[in-house]
């Protein structure tokens, strides 16, 4: 199973220069909840975004990872409360 670092490190690599934040939900490290702000989203829809970062994560996706809370901004359109 992926440890929040690895998920982070596995993000970070696809996506230099991200804020990126990894929150094991459950403790059982299968349901996390990832905010990824990055300038390569820049132009791309939310489900754009969020198909990079599934695509980032590769065969995590297909069993790993069970479940994961998403949310995807670029620099200039982050989430509130967030740089």
């Amino acid at each position: 199973m992926p440890d929040p670092d690895r998920v982070k490190a596995q993000l970070v690599a696809a996506f230099p220069g991200a804020d990126i934040e990894i929150t094991d939900l459950t403790g059982t490290q299968d349901h996390f909840q990832a905010r990824v702000v990055a300038t390569q989203f820049l132009g791309k829809s939310r489900i754009d975004q969020h198909k990079m970062v599934y695509a980032a994560l590769g065969e995590w996706m297909n069993g790993a990872i069970h479940a994961l809370a998403l949310t995807t901004s670029t620099p200039n359109n982050s989430p509130e409360g967030h740089p």
